[in-house]
């Protein structure tokens, strides 16, 4: 039993995608050539100490998912390294270095963590190679580029992808962004436009200066600001602006609605790709750019039915249905419009603002946990599921183990 366990334990640490080993003692340098270093418990504190920009992959050896990451990561490595600003790629199996993965709070296979200056966040981005190189690109370009052509203009805005949005200032003071810049480098991109023809309004559809132009490309939308730039207003608008006006609810979304202090307008529908679900999320948005105060979102039965049934929300029930969500355990009706029925919703939607407002509404609670325990009860099945799988290699281990006897060693080779 014990020898057939080791072999097991033996199988399940061979790492599956090649990688470039580190001597990390005495003064020795990491010296990378551009493909995924290798890391373990001797030298992963002196890797993040020597890299100002480091992307871990915190893998399991066992882990399908992991399998189908490391390609991808072999073929960004050597794009990223070779940035003016280079970005490392690095790997950790978490499975055999438990310590680290505590540490880091690893609860799941594969996590990415991106580490700046040795302080670590979550990478949520995509994971195909020519995405994940363009969303990382983000964390090592200025905090606010500065743009003295139509060309360059555009060349930006091309180049920033479609991960971010994008803040575009016309004739605004440099300084200025600076500030929100800096604050928010992580989550958007940031440029000021000193040189640019009447083209580029029309393109971007403002028609004075300053002014302040969102671009939100991988929802489609666009806004202008006019200001007032002073303070508290402009920092509300590129907050609110970071989230699409209409946000559809799903497990990532729901990670960034933890930091809004907004209340937030969810719609229940069937289906979200059905037509009529479209067309309602169109009115939804013109709603949302007239009430910047409160956040919009869908969720439909079909995409997500048990985050939906936690609203009293099913299949059997008149969909769509409307409420306003505080974001943890509390959501109210407006009283005469908790459904939205098939005519003219704009007004439906109105009069549903409206009553909101002036506190006709009828406070219901959470069926099961708040925001962030629906959240870590996400998380927590990676975890159950890794229980599960473990379990059953120690019952296979015991079968078979029982079963050949001191022939196992035998099997064990050939697994190697």
């Amino acid at each position: 039993m014990a020898n057939s366990l080791a072999l097991v334990l033996l199988w399940i640490s061979i790492p599956f995608s090649p990688s470039f080993s580190l001597a990390t003692t005495g003064d020795d340098q990491f010296r990378p050539d551009g493909s995924v270093i290798e890391l373990s418990s001797s030298n992963f504190d002196a890797a993040i100490a020597s890299f100002d920009f480091l992307l871990v992959d915190f893998y399991a050896p066992w882990c399908g998912h992991c399998k189908r990451l490391a390609p991808e990561l072999d073929v960004a490595a050597p794009v990223l390294a070779g940035l003016d600003k280079p970005i490392f790629i690095a790997k950790v199996d978490a499975d055999k270095y438990s310590k680290i993965a505590s540490k880091y709070e690893i609860d799941g296979f594969p996590t990415l963590k991106f580490f700046i200056h040795g302080v670590p966040i979550e990478y949520t981005g995509p994971r195909k190679a020519e995405v994940l190189v363009q969303y990382l690109k983000k964390f090592v370009a200025p905090d606010v580029s500065h743009l003295e052509s139509d060309t360059a203009i555009q060349n930006f805005v091309d180049s920033a992808g479609k991960n971010f949005p994008i803040f575009l200032g016309f004739g605004l003071d440099e300084s200025l962004m600076a500030v929100f810049a800096s604050k928010y480098k992580k989550k958007a991109w940031f440029a000021v436009a000193k040189d640019f023809s009447e083209d580029m309004m029309v393109v971007y559809d403002f028609d004075k200066v300053p002014a302040l132009v969102l671009i939100n490309p991988k929802y489609g939308e666009r806004s202008v600001f006019y200001g007032p730039f002073e303070g508290e207003f402009l920092d509300d608008f590129i907050k609110q602006s970071l989230l699409p006006l209409t946000v559809p609810i799903n497990p990532d979304t729901l990670k960034l609605l933890k930091e809004e202090d907004r209340k937030i307008v969810l719609t229940i529908v069937q289906d979200e790709t059905h037509e009529n679900s479209a067309q309602l999320i169109r009115v939804l948005r013109s709603a949302a750019n007239a009430n910047r105060d409160l956040i919009f979102s869908f969720v439909g039965v079909h995409q997500w039915e048990e985050f939906a049934d936690r609203f009293d929300a099913t299949k059997s029930v008149h969909l769509p249905k409307i409420l306003v969500w505080d974001g943890n355990e509390e959501y109210e009706l407006v009283v005469g419009s908790e459904k939205l029925k098939e005519e003219d919703r704009g007004s439906q939607i109105s009069r549903f603002l409206e009553g909101y407002r002036q506190g006709n509404t009828i406070k219901k609670k959470l069926k099961g946990p708040s925001l962030i325990g629906f959240i870590n009860s996400l998380i927590s099945l990676k975890s159950i599921y890794l229980v599960v799988f473990i379990v059953a290699i120690l019952m296979f281990v015991q079968q078979f183990g029982g079963q050949s006897g001191e022939n196992q060693p035998v099997r064990g080779e050939h697994l190697d």
